[in-house]
């Protein structure tokens, strides 16, 4: 049985966690709808573990079906080591090709900010390399370090 005190904002406190976001996660499934006192919801402390382990689980990237998963696996008794292994490696994988597109976005920015500071004409070379990759097109840092090409 489920102990019931914790009014939305006192979980919002405990937690961190915005009054908006709880009643989010409470209408996706991720909380548990929680027991109303009149017009008032009210938590209880297993509530406020399973929001501390959805908040850690965000900070670290993982989706919302992820999180899900992680929480399935956490609730079985018998929890598979091997299979939060999979999906954090899973994870993992994403995020590294995140940084390396967030690498290559920052090359492709010092070039164009260092063409910037080096060019005083009338043309700026952000804007000619945006106007010339139009369609989505993306800057693509040359070795040299001069600005790369658009592709």
């Amino acid at each position: 049985m489920r102990a019931h005190a914790i009014p939305i904002g006192e979980l919002s406190r405990r937690t961190g966690c915005n009054i908006e976001t709880i009643r989010y996660y409470e209408r996706i499934g991720v909380l548990p709808a929680a027991r109303r006192l009149g017009r008032y919801r009210s938590y209880g402390t297993e509530d406020v573990s399973r929001l501390g382990f959805v908040r850690r689980a965000r900070e670290l990237g993982f989706t919302l079906d992820g999180v899900r998963a992680l929480l399935a696996l956490a609730s079985d008794g018998d929890s598979s080591c091997v299979e939060a292994r999979d999906l954090a490696a899973s994870h993992l994988k994403g995020v590294r090709a995140r940084i390396a597109d967030l690498k290559r976005m920052e090359r492709a920015l010092t070039d164009i900010v260092g063409a910037c500071d080096i060019r005083n004409d009338a043309v700026c070379p952000l804007i000619d390399a945006l106007v010339q990759g139009k369609g989505g097109a993306k800057i693509r840092s040359s070795r040299n370090g001069r600005l790369g090409s658009v592709l």
